[in-house]
């Protein structure tokens, strides 16, 4: 396994967005967090753009601007998943040569329609390629079936401790490791990208922490070293979902059109998380864990940011 080293002796955070669009309030609330935890911490703080999938032109720019706007800064350089597919297939041979994985003809209709795992979450993988014959895969292939790589998994769930939920376990199943379009699939790319970089420490969304055991039992695959997990609240919008571009000013290109500064943006997401700071300097200085909500952060339409000086 390649080892891209930081500089730290005591690990690594990280922050890892998708260029599929401008970052929203509840991307860089969760930055922050991201940043907030590896830096009190002693940790250092990595950048890794995912774009691999879901590409924007100018995205990844706009992200990265709008992060050091805010305060968020990150040691060396960014590193682009695109540059990376070389280890992406060496960890996936070393896995092919453990027989460790097979390959899946299935469509993704035909995921859905099928029953879900044994014991397995809801829209688990059934396990139906995974022990087809020689004939079977051959007679696909002359179907013309494009084939995803799944990993042959050897157990049905998988424990993490993690920082704010405790001990979790939850189902893994024969999860995807290279699409049948030939994309590495995310589960595995995250996993190859932290133990490379020397990310010990991940803090992320709290809707990614049911992947997380499926994550932490390939990493243990690839001889990995255990990571810190961390999964924050989201922020919702006033229905109770998941913010999304739909709801409004949610970006900070949307706040400063109104008038609001990243300022005033970083007073507000530190105020959700009960602190009264205007900078990501100052919110460093008060910072504790311990303080985070368990709650998510409902936003209320637009009328949230005011401009400096409005009452």
């Amino acid at each position: 396994m390649d080892r891209v080293p930081s500089s730290s002796s005591t690990g690594a955070g990280r922050y890892a967005p998708s260029p599929s669009g401008d970052l929203h309030i509840g991307n860089l609330r969760t930055a922050i967090l991201a940043w907030l935890f590896a830096r009190t911490t002693g940790r250092d703080f990595l950048m890794r753009v995912d774009d691999l999938d879901r590409v924007r032109p100018g995205a990844a720019e706009r992200q990265l601007d709008d992060l050091a706007a805010i305060g968020i800064d990150w040691d060396g350089d960014v590193v682009y998943q695109s540059t990376r597919l070389p280890h992406y297939r060496a960890a996936i041979d070393r896995l092919t040569a453990a027989g460790r994985t097979y390959e899946c003809f299935c469509t993704r209709r035909e995921i859905q329609q099928a029953a879900t795992a044994p014991h397995g979450p809801m829209g688990a993988y059934p396990g139906t390629c995974r022990n087809l014959t020689d004939e079977q895969r051959t007679a696909r292939r002359t179907e013309g079936r494009p084939a995803a790589l799944r990993l042959r998994a050897e157990v049905g769930e998988y424990s993490i401790i993690d920082l704010l939920h405790g001990e979790y376990r939850g189902a893994v199943d024969d999860l995807v490791l290279r699409r049948g379009d030939g994309v590495p699939a995310y589960n595995l790319t995250v996993v190859v990208d932290d133990g490379a970089q020397g990310v010990d420490q991940v803090v992320r969304g709290d809707d990614l922490l049911p992947s997380t055991p499926r994550q932490a039992y390939l990493a243990e695959l690839l001889g990995l070293p255990v990571v810190e997990y961390a999964h924050v609240p989201l922020v919702l919008n006033a229905e109770g979902k998941r913010l999304a571009k739909r709801d409004g000013a949610v970006t900070l290109a949307d706040q400063r059109a109104l008038g609001n500064t990243p300022g005033d943006v970083v007073a507000a997401i530190a105020n959700s998380l009960g602190y009264t700071a205007r900078t990501t300097a100052e919110l460093r200085e008060v910072f504790e864990r311990a303080h985070i909500p368990a709650e998510p952060w409902i936003l209320e339409p637009i009328g949230l940011f005011l401009p400096e000086g409005c009452p």
